[in-house]
């Protein structure tokens, strides 16, 4: 090789690794607002006078709105280019930032949040769909594809922990407010830095589709966290559980009838994308599980500031940014059949270990679990990632990503909904509002059964994925190559 065709590989190495950065970096700031509110909670309480439900709708707003978007947001921004609606998701989020910073109730704060999960949205298909581009080598996308990962995982745990410091020297508002430097530095550099891809006209956006399902998950969600205060007999509930299953079963209906559709059912087939979306939701659910419930139980029951709660879950933090980093080379050495599974049943063992927890019990005594937790699950979300990847052509990388990403999402809203009925039932209001010591052993209890179910659910999803990896991802592609030549 010439030195200047050298010379020129290098220079065009070091833009695709700049790029690579940015990405990165704007993907960290929207799954860090996804937990670095957590430990901001009780001050929210107190400042804006909310209750228990709306504490749960602080994070669920953000969460459903994330979720359900994710699966229009590949198709736009394959529709219009991945940068110009990388771009404008990233604006829009900075931008939803600043309006939640100056929320003066929390019925403006709930609006903020909500926009802030809209606009994320964009952000994460869009930006592995760019990677996916990017690299044609499968080791170099692999890597990648981890890197992107990592930094994911690394900022659903160090939201706490930043959250805390953030809370303790500027207030609530200021988890918001840092947003709005990071995402103008990184918008400007990617406007100056960033390759345009081209628009793919003949894409059309499935809005019928995308309307089915917000409507089903936000019935659903609405049920399950006003039941307690309305009650579970109220009609109110009752008809939230009917209108979610009603939209669920009119949205697979009009799925597979339309042309273009915003969930492609014909992607089920393809066992590696349906063990990625599974795995996504059960390793998951945990994580965001416990990031809900131990914030209330060590500001609430231990009494500690935001700054301890944060520190508390550095053990979680460091474990996920240790595990990541090495996941990603473990994923080009072992089979997503065993990883996914080993570890899923790490982070099952971790939940597990927590349902002990007590009043008084010292860290030490859950601090390694938290720990266990988080390499469990950075070893399930980055190999799980990779397989999917790996296994799909580059015309379905972003809806693919999309659709395992909103399962990741749902798990948020499911767990920290299903977590709040179950430490705030109608006797046990005191206990999460810190009011009554009476109240202690209830939210203990509650708290033990949510980390026992999320325990379940997670080894559920390790097992059942043995099954659905057994085929390597040729012969993935194979099915879902012939599911589109029946199709067309």
């Amino acid at each position: 090789m010439s030195l200047k065709a050298a010379d020129t590989s290098n220079s065009h190495g070091e833009r695709k690794g700049f790029s690579l950065f940015l990405l990165c970096f704007g993907v960290f700031m929207i799954y860090l607002d996804g937990t670095i509110v957590n430990v901001a909670l009780p001050n929210i309480q107190r400042d804006l006078g909310t209750g228990m439900h709306e504490l749960q709708w602080v994070i669920d707003a953000y969460a459903i709105a994330f979720a359900c978007l994710l699966l229009t947001a590949g198709t736009i921004g394959d529709a219009l280019g991945h940068k110009k609606v990388f771009l404008a998701g990233l604006i829009g989020f900075t931008l939803s930032s600043v309006l939640c910073a100056v929320a003066p109730s929390i019925d403006v704060l709930l609006i903020g949040r909500a926009l802030q999960g809209a606009f994320g949205s964009v952000v994460i298909p869009v930006s592995l769909a760019v990677i996916r581009g990017m690299y044609d080598e499968p080791a170099a996308r692999a890597k990648a594809i981890g890197i992107w990962a990592a930094l994911g995982g690394v900022a659903l745990a160090a939201g706490p922990v930043a959250g805390g410091w953030l809370v303790e020297a500027q207030g609530w508002q200021s988890v918001f407010w840092v947003n709005l430097p990071i995402g103008a530095i990184v918008s400007l550099a990617l406007i100056a830095k960033m390759k345009a891809t081209p628009a793919d006209g003949s894409r059309s956006i499935d809005w019928l589709g995308q309307s089915l399902i917000i409507l089903c998950i936000a019935a659903l969600t609405f049920g399950m966290i006003e039941g307690n205060s309305r009650g579970w007999n109220d009609s109110i509930i009752i008809g939230s559980f009917a209108l979610s299953a009603l939209s669920l079963l009119a949205f697979v209906a009009w799925e597979l009838r339309h042309p273009s559709p915003l969930l492609p059912l014909r992607l089920f087939r393809n066992r590696i994308f349906l063990a990625a979306c599974l795995v996504n939701f059960t390793a998951f659910f945990g994580l965001f599980g416990v990031l809900f419930l131990l914030t209330l139980y060590l500001q609430n029951v231990n009494g500690l500031s935001a700054i301890d709660t944060g520190v508390r879950f550095l053990a979680l933090t460091v474990s996920i940014m240790i595990a990541s980093s090495f996941a990603s080379s473990l994923a080009q050495r072992i089979s997503p059949r065993t990883l996914v599974p080993f570890g899923s049943l790490l982070a099952a063992a971790a939940l597990f270990a927590m349902t002990g927890i007590d009043a008084d019990s010292g860290y030490a005594s859950y601090g390694w679990a938290l720990a266990l937790l988080g390499i469990g699950v950075a070893i399930v979300g980055t190999s799980a990632t990779i397989a999917l990847m790996t296994s799909m052509p580059p015309a379905n990388a972003g809806a693919a990503s999309g659709i395992a990403n909103t399962f990741r999402q749902l798990s948020a809203v499911v767990a920290v909904a299903l977590s709040g009925s179950l430490i705030a039932g109608p006797h046990n209001a005191g206990a999460v509002t810190g009011a009554a010591d009476a109240a202690v052993s209830p939210f203990i209890d509650g708290m033990g059964s949510a980390l026992f179910l999320a325990s379940v659910v997670c080894l559920a999803g390790g097992v059942i994925s043995v099954f659905l990896l057994r085929n390597n991802s040729a012969a993935s592609r194979s099915t879902l190559a012939a599911a589109e030549t029946n199709r067309s």
